[in-house]
C-alpha cells in the first residue's frame, strides 16, 4: 500500500448506533480518529429485551447525528474518505436496513468505494487492529446472537470447527440474568453478582461436554438455572448461582477451547499458535482469565480486543471495510441486508434436536 486509508464505518445490526472512523498509513499503522456508539438501553429496558421495530426507530432517528459526531471527532470532512463500509448483516433485517442505506447513500453522493460488511466478520478482525496479527489464527466469536471456533485462515477465508448447537453463550448470559431479576442488559451484570457468591454452591449440568469436537451448548444449563431460581429465596443465594453459573461456563469454555487447540495444532503444524477471542462475552474479565490459563498451558498466544472494542461498534466495522479494500474487494450499492449470513458458508447448519455432534 502506497498511501493512507481513511474508512467510515456504521454498525447498526441490533441496539447500537454506532459510527467511527479509521484510518491505516502507508507504513501499516492505524488509528482510531473517532468511536462513538449510541446505546438503546433506555428504548429497551421496560420491555427486558430488544424490540426489533423500537430498535430501527432509534436508529433512524440518531444515525445522522451519529455519523457527524464520528467525522467531527476525527477532524475531517466527507471529502477527506477514502471509503465506507457498513454492517450488511447478520442482524434484526430492519435495524441492518437504517445503518446499510446510509452508508450507501453516503458513498453514492461522494462517489467513493462501498464495502458491505459482515459483523462477524467485524470481529473476528478487530484485534488485528491493535496487535500484528498474521493467518491463520483460531478465533473463538462469543457475542449476544454467535458462539463460534473459527479458523481464520485470511481475510474472507473462515474455517468454522465448532459453534453452539442452540443458544449463544451471550444469551445465556442474558436469560440467566434476567431469571435472577437483574435488570436489562443483564448479562455484563452476573459478574458482578458472582464475586458476591460461592462458585461451589450449585451444581449445574455441562451439556455434550464429553463429546468430541467443539460445538457447544447452552439450553440445558439455562432449563436447570430456570428450575433452581423458582427455589430462591435471599439475594445470596442469587449470588452463589451467579457464581456457580459462571464457573460452569468457564469450565465448559476451557474443554472446548481445549479441543479447539488440539485441532488447530494438528492442522496447522508450522504455523504460530494463536487464539483470538472476540464479541461482547470477551469482556467479561472471569472468561479473560479463564483463557489466559488456558492459553499458557497449551503455548498459545492469545490476543482480547479492549473491552470497549468487545461489544458492537463501528470501529470494527471500518477496520473490515480497510481489511477487504485492501484485497481488491468492493461492493455494488444494490447490495441488500442479510439477517443470517454465515462467515463460513459450506459450514453446515448445526440446530435444535436430532444434531449429531
Amino acid at each position: 500500500m502506497n498511501k493512507s486509508l481513511t474508512f467510515l464505518g456504521i454498525e447498526t445490526s441490533c441496539d447500537e448506533t454506532a459510527a467511527a472512523v479509521v484510518q491505516k498509513d502507508s507504513q501499516g499503522n492505524v488509528k482510531i480518529l473517532s468511536n462513538i456508539v449510541s446505546s438503546q438501553i433506555d428504548e429497551h429496558l421496560k420491555f427486558g429485551g430488544v424490540v426489533p421495530e423500537n430498535a430501527a426507530r432509534a436508529h433512524a432517528e440518531k444515525i445522522d447525528i451519529i455519523i457527524k459526531k464520528a467525522l467531527q471527532k476525527s477532524k475531517l470532512s466527507f471529502k477527506d474518505l477514502d471509503g465506507v463500509a457498513a454492517t450488511a448483516g447478520p442482524g434484526l433485517l430492519v435495524c441492518l436496513m437504517i445503518g446499510l442505506s446510509a452508508g450507501k447513500s453516503i458513498a453514492a453522493i461522494l462517489k467513493k468505494p462501498f464495502l458491505a460488511i459482515n459483523h462477524l466478520e467485524g470481529h473476528a478482525l478487530t484485534a488485528r487492529i491493535f496487535n500484528k496479527i498474521s493467518f491463520p489464527y483460531l478465533l473463538l466469536l462469543i457475542s449476544g446472537g454467535h458462539t463460534q471456533f473459527l479458523i481464520v485462515e485470511g481475510v474472507g477465508k473462515y474455517k468454522r470447527i465448532g459453534t453452539t448447537i442452540d443458544d449463544a453463550l451471550g444469551e445465556t448470559f442474558d436469560k440467566t440474568a434476567k431469571m435472577l431479576g437483574i435488570e436489562f442488559p443483564g448479562g455484563p451484570k452476573i459478574e458482578k453478582f458472582a464475586k458476591l457468591g460461592d462458585e461451589n454452591f450449585f451444581n449445574l449440568p455441562k451439556p455434550i461436554i464429553h463429546h468430541p469436537g467443539c460445538n457447544l451448548s447452552f439450553a440445558g444449563l439455562k432449563t436447570a438455572i430456570l428450575q433452581i431460581t423458582r427455589t430462591i429465596k435471599n439475594q445470596k443465594q442469587k449470588n452463589d448461582l451467579a457464581a456457580s453459573f459462571q464457573k460452569t461456563i468457564n469450565e465448559i469454555l476451557y474443554l472446548k477451547c481445549k479441543n479447539a487447540m488440539k485441532q488447530f495444532t494438528n492442522q496447522y503444524k508450522n504455523k504460530n499458535k494463536i487464539f483470538v477471542i472476540s464479541g461482547g462475552v470477551a469482556s467479561n474479565k472471569s472468561i479473560r482469565k479463564n483463557l489466559d490459563d488456558l492459553s499458557i498451558e497449551m503455548n498459545f498466544k492469545n490476543f482480547f480486543p479492549p473491552i470497549e472494542f468487545c461489544s458492537d461498534n463501528g470501529t470494527m466495522i471500518a477496520w473490515a471495510g480497510i481489511e477487504r479494500f485492501e484485497k481488491g474487494i468492493k461492493d455494488k450499492l444494490d447490495v441488500i441486508a442479510k439477517p443470517r449470513w454465515p462467515l463460513d458458508p459450506s459450514a453446515a447448519f448445526l440446530k435444535g434436536a436430532g444434531v449429531k455432534y
